[in-house]
Parts: structure tokens; C-alpha cells; sequence
């Protein structure tokens, strides 16, 4: 066999230097330990894949390799120059590289085939029709151990040798048809085949894509085959050669075998789909920055790097320093040029940085990129951008000229073929369809194109400008809309979206009468069918021009134009209320009230005309609620004092009294109508006579509201206080509709008396008598002759609705009632008698005392006659047996279990406060009769009689005093008997009996009649 190579001397060589020192023995022991097991551990593939490559770029030839696992054997075939002892050399040893200036090498470090190790202890490599080369583990300790001087180490080691360094020489191998040199790879164990499964399955684009000179790789899995491709990808490649300054500055910290390759390149590469939009990168390419095989250092961008970035010692990791920071810079430039030769659609976003990486070298890359986008011409646009301009100012002026003109730096640019592409910087976006972006592409410059969203987090990376709708709206302005035809506004509302009118609210209306005003909210859209003739000029309506209606402004505020949608307008209602201070209201009043024909207004409905300025027939000018008509029924019932006019014949006889009604002019009684009414005297004002009064009235009726009470309908009758024909207004007053207003309120769950029914029971409407002084005719006969009778012919229940008093006991339930009953009691010139007396103080005893002010002087009995008395000398009587003692009193006499309430309502006395009652005489005990018990079952048993009773020292017919009865006489026992026992209705049927024992059956039916 042939030694081409010079294998054994080679071997020789290294065994002399390890026997001379074994220090170096185990020095390259541990650094192929290390490459294997740390840095190229799972880089088997890559760097047959790299030595493929460097092969095919020595040769000139498209680089192929086949990589085939059959069993526990991997094979690696591949085209390009032969194995040659260079190259044996190169892999005999460590860290000296074979390919040291060859430019567009991959392998440049030397330890590359290291990685054979972590699977294979026999690897053998060779090229067709040569001698080939092996390493086998086994042969290298054998080696090793016939070296006494490396004994110790290679026990130290447990018989671990370096593989690598032994190199064998081995008969030619079966390199397959169409590749040049063959890799044999026997795997070491299951785990090994495993490793290698995995790491075939792996192998993605990224692998040609880094290695250029490598057109394909064939991957043949126990007779399943893959080729992996570069295909389908766009790729952007920079590459240079230091000069030896660069070289000195940026290598100065590098190897020297590095400084030797004076060469840098960047490759980006993005998969594209059949549109040539970029797409995702595939799950086989790891998001790691390449130098030129997958590193450790994490790249999240959705796009491979491929860059000579010098590597750490690890093999891993990016070293670094100014080589470094020199490629960052041209890495970011790469991707920038990338960027701008994609195609221009919204998935261009997808690629944009944000600030945030995955590692230091990421985040470095991601600023240096971010810096560059902004200025980038990258986006399509449907308009010029803005003109680059450089203002006056007070910092670069001597002196500041307000005046002075802006100095343009650069003019705008002019479209290229596919439209203007303009840079972040210089774009902007506006959320909104394709239709409505073309309409407002002029007035934005540099506008991007429908589809690209707004909100994406790469528009503030590469600086785009978001103009919301309302600032596309606020740019519809001065010069930029001048001229525009209304057809082109109307085109411009057709693309507006209906879903964001907050947005739209100042968008510009043309107007009929060539005006252009902001916001179509008061604007009006004509709608007169049938009243075409109708001349509203007068008014100054904001009419929209007729070619820019459309149904959009409908929603943004604008209103149809009927004839009731003009009367409601704010213009119109200005028209309205200033036309008495015009100087020519007549227009005004023409256009209102044939308006107000148009509409077919009944009365009431527009109260806010009663404001339109009318002629009267005696030549003035009046408010339309200040006239009346003619032959109207109001007219019949005011003074001739009144400050009411009367409507001209003319405008009776052109509008009809119908419209003229309907615009304020007073037939009948105006009624002021209003909603959730506060009551309070700044809230509610309606001009009404005595109106303050009312409310305070009102508050007083009410309980104590966490919140001011509120109505919520409100309607009064005004000018009540012109009326001179009572009767006659009454009439109108108590009918339909009138009598609504008549009605009471309710505020917070309380009725309160309506504003026309209180101003009527306070003045004296009926023949000259307050309504709250009069009863209904045959109404409660307690009431007689506390209240004089209503006049008859009118409705009682509007009567009573105005304060009529009605019963006793819904005049003790309004408010004040109780006092005023007790005020007319008071009252000498009334006449009261006895039984109408007692049953009036019985229902005032229910009254709650909180309600009433004790009164001065009260309705009494004295010796028998019904007196008015001071209230200082009145006392009420809770018991029989105590009238004796306060006789000479007047007396409020009413049943004596109301005596007590009585007392605290009137706050009189009671007659045993007066008088202690004690009987101070001597008397004796008897029994009582046994026959009194069949009409008083609980009669006492004994009782005491005097010959003459005296209770403090008054001499007296009976006294019930400290459980016992006292008496002189039969009436007196009865009397006391029938008091002791709660049955003082029977006292007289016991003085009968008691007269007359006999006549006890005749007594005992008549009870049971009874």
C-alpha cells in the first residue's frame, strides 16, 4: 500500500513530539475532547456540508453533497477538488486550517472535522481513483501504549487517546458515480445514530443558503430521499476586502491565522410565497445568526443572517469588538436593501424590527437597523409626500422676521412607475377603506395605500405618521378644498364610514347659498314636497346644497327639511325671537307662519313662536302670545286695561286664525307645557303670575328630599290674572282641555295642587269668594256654617279640585286644614251647635299635634251655652265625676278617651290637672244591691255613701276616687257604678233600676234591643 500521503510520517512525528512531552500528548487529547464535545458536539452535518463546499469552490464546480445513513454507517459524498496532502494535514491536526487565504472559504479555523469525534471512532476519507486516509481510535492507543514515557498519562486518561492526530493510510474507497471524495463515518453506538438521525432531519435551506458553492444536498434516509435546496428564497448579498488599514484597526484584537483572510460578507435571505411577498422562515432554519453555520447567538427576525462575524473560542458565540461593530453596520445596511427590494405590501411590516432582542448581538443589530428605516423610501403611497421645509425662527435669525418666507429644502418628488414611494418619515396612514383613501389622498401627503394597517407596531419603528379621521376631516380646508365642486363633496360622503360619525363631526357641508360650513350637525337637507315655493331666506337656514345631499349627513347630524323640521331649527328659533328687534320682521313673520301653514301646527305645539313678531291691529308690533284674536274666546274675557293686543284683520284673513293660533296668537287661554320641571325658584320660571309663591307652597307640602323634587309634566293656564269675566272663564277653565291643567302634581309620591288650581283657590274667582272659603252645595253638614255654599251650575269635582271644601275629613287632611277649621271654630260670627261642636272636636282628637299651632281662643261650653273662649282659661274634661269640680270653666268637651289628644292638640289642661279630686268627707260602706248586677255583671261590691259628699271641700253628687265609689243619692250611685265599671252609656238604666228593683226584666229587654 502506498503512503501518498505520508501518513507514517506524520504518525512518527506526533509520537516524537508526545515523547518528547506528554504534557502535548494530553494537551491535544483535551482540545479535540473539547472541540467534539463542546463547540462542534452537534455541527457534524455543517461542517461536511462546509468542507463540501470549500471542495466545490477549489474546483470551480457547483457544489453537490449526498449524505446517506444506512444502518449505522453515514456516508458523505461530494463534487469538488480531491483530497490532497494538504488537506490530510489540515485534518490531522488542530487548529491549523488548510484553506487559509482562499477567499469564500467556510472552514477557517481548522478543528471543523473535529466534530467526527463525538460519533465515530473510525472515520476514513478519500477521493476517486487516490489512496484514501483513516483514523481509528483503537490503533491510536495501541500506538500510544508502546510509549513508556505517555504510560502514565494514557492511565491518567483511562486509555482515552485523540483520534485525529494518528492519520492511517487505506486502500482507495467506492467514491459513488458524479461526486469526487467520499466521508465514512461508522457510528459509534445507537446513540450516535440516533444524534446523526436527528440532526439529518434538521438540515434545512439555511445550509446552502450559508454556503453559496453548495447547489444541493441529498439526504438519503434508508432509501428515502430529500434534496435540500436554496430555492425560493429572496437574498441579498454584501461582501467586501479589508485594506490592511482595516485590517490593522479592525483585526488588532483577532488571531493572527484570521488576519491572513482580509475578507467580510452579509447575506439576508427571506422565503417568499408565488406572489413574492416574504413569508415565515421554515421550522428548519434555527433563529440564530449564521457565521456562516447556525451559532449560538439568537437572531428573532423573520429572516436568515448569514455574516462573517469572527467567533469566540467557543466556536459559538459572536467575539466581541470593532470587526464586529464594522459588520453590524453592514448587516443593518444589508437588511435595509432587503427591505426595500420586497414587494411593497403590508407584509413589508411583518419584517420591520422591534426595539427588543433576543441577546445583545440581536438588540445591536435591531437599533442599528431601526435607525436607517425611518429615512428608507420603503412604502407605496397614493400621494406626494410633504415638501421638506426649514421655517424662520428666533435661533437662526440676527433678527426675527415674522414675516419672512419658509425656505424649502427639497421640492416634493415625482411619482415613479408604480406611484410615489416614499419613507417612514414621510408617510402617513389613515385607517379606512380604499375608496375613502383615494377621495382624501390629496389633502395627506404621502398616504399609504388601503391595507396597511395603522396600528401595526412597525409604523412607529419606521416613523409613520397615524392621521386619524377627524385630523383628515380638520384638513378639508382653505385652498385644498377651494373650487371643489358640490358633486365632489357629495362623492366624498358616499366612501365616509358609518360607524365613527364622533370623528366626522366638523366635516365641511357646502350650502345652497355657496357657503362651506363645518359640521353637518344644523345643517337642514330639503324635504319640502309639495311646499317647494316656500321663501325661508329670511330665516339664514344652513341649507345643504342639493348635489351634495346624501344620507350620511342624516347621520352625522344634518336634519330632513320639513316644513316642522325648519320651525325647529336654532336658526330659525334665532329668527324667531329676535324679529321684534328686527327692523324688518315682516319677512320673517311670512316665511314663519306659511311655514307654520305647511306643517299643519295645532295650538301648543311650538310654544317658542309666541316670540314671532306680528302686527297688531292698531298698527304695533307685538309677540305673538301677546295678541289675540278678534272673535276668540279670551278676547271676551279680558279688561279693556289689559297689555293685550289684537291680531291685524289682514293677517286674519291671508293665514286663517287657525295658523295664526298655532304660531301663539291667543284664541283661548295659552297653557305653558313643560317636562321634568325643578322645583325651584331659579329652575322654574315660566313668567306666571305669582309663580314664586306657588313653589314656595308647593316645597311646603312636600317631605324633607335628599334631592330637589322634580315634576314631571308641568301645564298652567296663563293670564289668569286678566281676567275680568269670571264666570265665564270658569266655564272655559273646568272643560276639556283646560281642565287638565287643573290637575294635581305629583311630586316624589305626593300630590301637590297644580300652579292654575293654587292661583285659583287663592283669588276670588267665585262671586267674589276665594274657592277655599266656600263648601260644595250639600256637602258635609259638619261644615255648615263654617263655609258659605258654592255657587251652583259649576262641576263639583272642579270645584273641589280648586280648594271647595268638600268633608270634614278631606278638609282635616290638606294642608292647613286643621288650623283653619279650628281659626272658623274660633270664630264668633259663626254658628255651631252643641252636637255639631262635639263631633268636630271628636275629628280634630285624630289630628297629629305637629300639624297645628295651638290656638288663642277655642269653641267651649260654659253653663250650658256653646261660648268662645280664651284658650289660658279652657280645660278639657277626662272624666264625669271631674265636671263638678270645673264647672264654672269653659269646658272642650268630647268623648273622654279623646281628652288626652285633645289636650295635647289644643294644649289646654285636663280637668284633673285642676283639681285633685279627693273626697274629704266621711261616709259609709254599703253594699250594692245585688239586682244592679244583671246590668253591671262587674259591679263592686260595696260602695261608700254620704250624707253630704264633699271632693275638695265642693259638695258633689259622686266621685269614683282610690277604687271606691262615693255617692249621695240613687243618681249618684248609678252614676258611679256605671263609671266604675266602663259602662257609663248604662248610668241611667241603673237609676231606673235602682228606683225600681221590679222593673229589672223590662230594663234587661230593652238592653237587649238595643
Amino acid at each position: 500500500m502506498t503512503d501518498t500521503f505520508g501518513t507514517d510520517r506524520m504518525r512518527a512525528a506526533v509520537l516524537a513530539a508526545w515523547t518528547a512531552s506528554p504534557a502535548r500528548f494530553r494537551e491535544d487529547a483535551n482540545a479535540e475532547e473539547d472541540f467534539a464535545l463542546g463547540g462542534y458536539r452537534d455541527r457534524l452535518i455543517v461542517e461536511l456540508a462546509q468542507n463540501a463546499a470549500d471542495a466545490a469552490l477549489r474546483a470551480g464546480v457547483p457544489g453537490v453533497l449526498r449524505l446517506t445513513l444506512r444502518g449505522d454507517v453515514l456516508t458523505a459524498a461530494n463534487t469538488g477538488a480531491p483530497l490532497d496532502a494538504t488537506g490530510v494535514e489540515s485534518l490531522a491536526t488542530l487548529r491549523v486550517s488548510g484553506k487559509r487565504g482562499e477567499a469564500g472559504a467556510a472552514g477557517r479555523f481548522g478543528v471543523g472535522f473535529a466534530a467526527v469525534v463525538s460519533v465515530c471512532d473510525a472515520p476514513s476519507i478519500g477521493s476517486r481513483g487516490a489512496p484514501a486516509v483513516r483514523w481509528s481510535r483503537e490503533e491510536t492507543a495501541a500506538a500510544v501504549a508502546g510509549v513508556a514515557e505517555l504510560a502514565g498519562e494514557l492511565a491518567s486518561r483511562s486509555g482515552h487517546v485523540p483520534l485525529l492526530r494518528l492519520p492511517f493510510a487505506a486502500e482507495p474507497m467506492d467514491v459513488p458515480d458524479g461526486f469526487d471524495t467520499l466521508v465514512r463515518l461508522p457510528l459509534r453506538d445507537e446513540a450516535a445514530v440516533a444524534a446523526v438521525r436527528g440532526m439529518l432531519a434538521e438540515t434545512g435551506p439555511a445550509l446552502p443558503l450559508g454556503l453559496p458553492a453548495l447547489t444541493a444536498i441529498e439526504i438519503d434516509l434508508d432509501g428515502e430521499v430529500r434534496t435540500v435546496l436554496a430555492d425560493g428564497w429572496h437574498v441579498v448579498s454584501e461582501s467586501g476586502e479589508f485594506t490592511p488599514e482595516e485590517v490593522a484597526e479592525l483585526f488588532a484584537d483577532r488571531p493572527t491565522e484570521e488576519r491572513t483572510r482580509p475578507y467580510w460578507s452579509v447575506r439576508w435571505a427571506v422565503p417568499h410565497t408565488g406572489t413574492g411577498e416574504p413569508g415565515p422562515l421554515p421550522a428548519t432554519v434555527p433563529p440564530v445568526v449564521h457565521a456562516p453555520t447556525p451559532s449560538d447567538e439568537p437572531l428573532d427576525l423573520p429572516a436568515l443572517l448569514i455574516a462573517s462575524f469572527p467567533m469566540a473560542t467557543d466556536r459559538r458565540h459572536v467575539a466581541k469588538g470593532p470587526l464586529t461593530d464594522f459588520l453590524v453596520d453592514k448587516v443593518a445596511d444589508a437588511y435595509v436593501r432587503l427591505l426595500r427590494e420586497l414587494p411593497r405590501t403590508p407584509r413589508l411590516l411583518d419584517l420591520v424590527p422591534a426595539l427588543m432582542g433576543k441577546g445583545e448581538l440581536d438588540a445591536r443589530i435591531r437599533r442599528a437597523v431601526l435607525l436607517r428605516l425611518p429615512d428608507t423610501p420603503l412604502l407605496p403611497a397614493l400621494s406626494a409626500p410633504a415638501p421638506a421645509v426649514q421655517t424662520p425662527s428666533f435661533a437662526d435669525a440676527e433678527v426675527y422676521e415674522p414675516d419672512a418666507e419658509w425656505r424649502v429644502e427639497h421640492p416634493a418628488r415625482e411619482p415613479q412607475g408604480d406611484g410615489w414611494v416614499v419613507a417612514g418619515r414621510e408617510a402617513a396612514v389613515v385607517a379606512g377603506s380604499a375608496d375613502l383613501l383615494a377621495a382624501v389622498a390629496h389633502f395627506v401627503p404621502g398616504l399609504l395605500p388601503a391595507g396597511w394597517p395603522a396600528r401595526h407596531p412597525a409604523m412607529v419603528s419606521l416613523g409613520v405618521r397615524r392621521v386619524e379621521l377627524a385630523e383628515v376631516v380638520d384638513l378639508l380646508s382653505g385652498e385644498a378644498v377651494e373650487g371643489r365642486e358640490p358633486s365632489w363633496w357629495r362623492s366624498l360622503y358616499e366612501v365616509l364610514p358609518a360607524d365613527d360619525p364622533e370623528s366626522l363631526g366638523a366635516l365641511p357641508v357646502p350650502l345652497a347659498d355657496g357657503r362651506l360650513v363645518r359640521g353637518p350637525r344644523g345643517t337642514l337637507i330639503l324635504r319640502l314636497d309639495g311646499h317647494g315655493g316656500l321663501d325661508l331666506t329670511p330665516l339664514g337656514l344652513r341649507i345643504v346644497h342639493p348635489d351634495a345631499a346624501h344620507p350620511a349627513l342624516l347621520r352625522l347630524g344634518a336634519a330632513e327639511a320639513t316644513p316642522r323640521t325648519v320651525l325647529d331649527d336654532p336658526l330659525t328659533r334665532e329668527a324667531v325671537a329676535q324679529s321684534l328687534d328686527s327692523p324688518d320682521p315682516e319677512p320673517v313673520a311670512r316665511a314663519v307662519l306659511s311655514l307654520v301653514e305647511a306643517a299643519g301646527l295645532a295650538p301648543g305645539e311650538a310654544p317658542g313662536l309666541a316670540a314671532l313678531a306680528l302686527r297688531g291691529a292698531d298698527g304695533e308690533l307685538y309677540p305673538a302670545g301677546e295678541l289675540m284674536l278678534a272673535e276668540g274666546a279670551l278676547a271676551r274675557l279680558v279688561g279693556p286695561d289689559s297689555h293685550l293686543g289684537v291680531v291685524a284683520a289682514d293677517l286674519v284673513e291671508t293665514y286663517g286664525s287657525r295658523v295664526l293660533a298655532a304660531a301663539g296668537v291667543l284664541d283661548g287661554f295659552a297653557v305653558a307645557h313643560d317636562s321634568d320641571v325643578l322645583l325651584d325658584h331659579d329652575d322654574c320660571d315660566h313668567d306666571l303670575d305669582g309663580e314664586d309663591e306657588w313653589l314656595d307652597h308647593v316645597v311646603d307640602l312636600l317631605p324633607d328630599l335628599d334631592v330637589p323634587p322634580v315634576a314631571a309634566d308641568f301645564a298652567a293656564v296663563r293670564d289668569l290674572e286678566l281676567v275680568a269675566d269670571w264666570p265665564a272663564a270658569l266655564e272655559l277653565l273646568t272643560r276639556p282641555p283646560l281642565r287638565a291643567a287643573l290637575h294635581p302634581l305629583r311630586v316624589g309620591g305626593v300630590e301637590v295642587p297644580s300652579y292654575t288650581a293654587w292661583w285659583l283657590g287663592e283669588h276670588p274667582v267665585l262671586d267674589g269668594r276665594r274657592p277655599r272659603e266656600l263648601r260644595l252645595p250639600g256637602a258635609d253638614p259638619l261644615l255648615q256654617g263654617l263655609y258659605a255654599d258654592a255657587p251652583a251650575g259649576l262641576d263639583e269635582g272642579a270645584l273641589a279640585t280648586l280648594g271647595v271644601r268638600t268633608t270634614l275629613a278631606e278638609l282635616l287632611a290638606s294642608h292647613g286644614g286643621p288650623e283653619e277649621l279650628l281659626d272658623l271654630m274660633a270664630d264668633e260670627s259663626v254658628e255651631v251647635d252643641r252636637a255639631q261642636l262635639r263631633a268636630l272636636w271628636m275629628a280634630l282628637a285624630g289630628v297629629e299635634p305637629e300639624r297645628v299651632a295651638p290656638p288663642s281662643r277655642v269653641r267651649a261650653v260654659l253653663h250650658g251655652d256653646i261660648v268662645v273662649a280664651a284658650a289660658d282659661d279652657a280645660v278639657v274634661v277626662e272624666a264625669p265625676d271631674l265636671l263638678q269640680l270645673v264647672a264654672d270653666r269653659p269646658l272642650v268637651l268630647a268623648p273622654y278617651d279623646l281628652a288626652e289628644a285633645l289636650s295635647e292638640l289644643l294644649d289646654l289642661p285636663l280637668a284633673g290637672e285642676l283639681a285633685s279630686g279627693e273626697v274629704t268627707s266621711e261616709g259609709v260602706v254599703r253594699p250594692v244591691p245585688p239586682e244592679v248586677r244583671s246590668l253591671l255583671p262587674m259591679a263592686p261590691e260595696t260602695y261608700v255613701e254620704h250624707e253630704k259628699l264633699l271632693v275638695d271641700g265642693v259638695a258633689c253628687a259622686w266621685r269614683f276616687f282610690e277604687g271606691a265609689v262615693h255617692c249621695t243619692g240613687v243618681e249618684g250611685l248609678a252614676r258611679g257604678l256605671a263609671w266604675a265599671t266602663g259602662q257609663w252609656n248604662d248610668r241611667l238604666a241603673v237609676a231606673a233600676l235602682l228606683r225600681d228593683p221590679a222593673a229589672v226584666p223590662l230594663l234587661l229587654a230593652e238592653a237587649d234591643l238595643s
